[in-house]
């Protein structure tokens, strides 16, 4: 098993309660979900989130994701995991108040 994650805020995860999937704020304009590895989530909280206090870490097993997950080029040049289709709730291990 893989874990990946995902951050967002407590507000918008709230908008999913009683659905079986989540869609990050930018899924529509984007068309996929941005997700990080362990390596990458302390990178991606500094540049995106600095000073944010109401954040949720989901922790993503890649074995039960109902759509098509691709490692991509950034442009930093580092590959990041990108869920193309909405991520279903049951592949959701823990959510992880930050």
């Amino acid at each position: 098993m893989a874990t990946i994650y995902h951050i967002t805020t407590k507000s918008w995860w709230a908008k999913f309660e009683g659905l079986d999937y989540y869609e990050s704020p930018t899924f529509n304009e984007e068309t996929f979900i941005h997700l990080s590895t362990t390596e990458q989530v302390a990178g991606v909280l500094e540049r995106y989130y600095s000073g944010q206090t109401d954040l949720l870490k989901l922790h993503v097993d890649t074995e039960k994701l109902s759509t098509e997950l691709k490692y991509e080029r950034a442009t930093n040049n580092e590959f990041f995991p990108h869920l193309y289709g909405r991520l279903n709730k049951s592949a959701v291990l823990e959510v992880e108040q930050i």
